[in-house]
């Protein structure tokens, strides 16, 4: 190396290491504006992350455990008769005290809970099943498209509660029936949000490929629309839980649901409605345990919205 570039590297080195001039000012480092993000991960970060199912999941929960194991909650017979008991006040012998034929109120409610639950959650899986195929079908083939959801639409024109009173006047009174006749109201529901979700797919650019590879339409529909719909019928299937709960309530309340001999939440409303301003108790704990179990499904609905919702997404 000549001299002449060994003097160029020494002058480079010196004044990388000179100090500052007094003229010139050094800027203060800039202050962290936001703080570093800790990623939470896990079951207990995603229930951290989404409070509003973690709390709707929570009381869900617990109203599930208590319908499970209600005979060892210190429950007694809920059919079993009184008289010499009857109309008791809530105490430590009867904690919800006792209806008008000397029956545990207490155990009534908690058993009644196994019945608002059969009916909520099976309404919800079949009218989910159902709708999905008619609006996955209606969606997608043009042509069944007129037929079939004019059907719906005649079904829909129809209150779901009247439509559910006139199914059980022509059947007995079971819990199956009740079922059945809640499911065929929700169904045109359920099958119009799927038609709409498909109508929307069906032109994404990834469909078109697919059909002018020559896929046949069952596999495009199992393949690429079907995947897509799960997230609204889920949010939909937990409304639809909540709604078939009331619904038969209102049905057994008015004497068009549930069998009397079965303990149910509109059952032991309906008794109790007659000795409502002297005895309220007997209508009161029922409706209580109804609107919390209504209220955890419809939170875990809304925060299933948010959660499978991007555009509700908090956090990037």
């Amino acid at each position: 190396m000549s001299a002449t570039a060994l003097r160029a590297d020494g002058q480079a080195a010196g004044a990388a290491h000179a100090p500052t001039p007094m003229s010139v000012a050094e800027a203060a480092p800039l202050p962290d504006v936001l703080p570093p993000v800790k990623p939470r991960r896990g079951f207990i970060g995603f229930l951290r992350r989404n409070p509003t199912i973690a709390f709707g999941a929570g009381l869900l929960l617990l109203m599930i455990l208590v319908a499970v194991f209600a005979p060892l909650l210190w429950t007694v017979d809920p059919t079993a008769l009184a008289p010499a008991r009857r109309t008791r006040e809530p105490s430590a012998e009867y904690w919800f005290g006792s209806d008008m034929l000397g029956r545990d109120v207490y155990s009534r409610v908690l058993y009644g809970a196994r019945v608002s639950l059969i009916v909520g959650f099976s309404v919800a899986l079949l009218s989910s099943a159902v709708g999905l195929a008619i609006g996955l079908v209606s969606g997608f083939v043009r042509w069944a498209d007129g037929i079939v959801m004019r059907i719906m639409d005649g079904l829909m024109s129809i209150p779901p509660i009247l439509l559910a009173i006139a199914m059980m006047a022509l059947t007995r009174a079971s819990v199956q029936n009740v079922i059945i006749a809640i499911t065929i109201a929700e169904v045109p529901r359920v099958s119009r949000l799927v038609r709409g979700v498909v109508l929307s797919l069906r032109e994404q650019p990834y469909v078109d490929a697919a059909v002018a590879a020559g896929t046949r339409t069952p596999r495009i529909i199992w393949r690429h629309i079907l995947p897509n719909t799960l997230a609204p019928i889920t949010v939909q299937a937990t409304y639809i839980c909540a709604s078939a709960m009331i619904v038969e309530a209102i049905l057994s309340f008015i004497g068009a649901g549930t069998p009397p001999i079965i303990p149910s939440w509109g059952n032991i409303m309906a008794e109790g409605r007659a000795l409502w301003q002297v005895k309220p108790y007997i209508v009161f704990f029922p409706a209580i345990f109804l609107s919390v179990t209504v209220l955890a499904v419809n939170l875990l609905g809304d925060g299933l919205r948010d959660w499978l919702d991007p555009r509700m997404a908090k956090s990037v």
